[in-house]
């Protein structure tokens, strides 16, 4: 159950780092190749948001 705990966590401090980098992409950026990493970097952090979600929901029905 500890392992949950660590996905949950993770999960939590995605979400946040994703709500900084869209923030700071709104605010805006000083050049072009910062903006282009800033989105890199938010799309590279919800796939890996979606992927733990996804391993959640295999985990949650195969315990069913």
């Amino acid at each position: 159950m500890e392992e949950l705990n660590v996905v949950y966590r993770l999960q939590k401090y995605l979400k946040e780092v994703i709500q900084d980098h869209k923030d700071t992409i709104m605010t805006g950026v000083d050049s072009m190749d910062k903006y282009k990493y800033l989105i890199g970097k938010v799309q590279a952090f919800e796939q890996t948001q979606q992927e733990l979600s996804n391993l959640l929901d295999r985990k949650e029905h195969k315990d069913d």
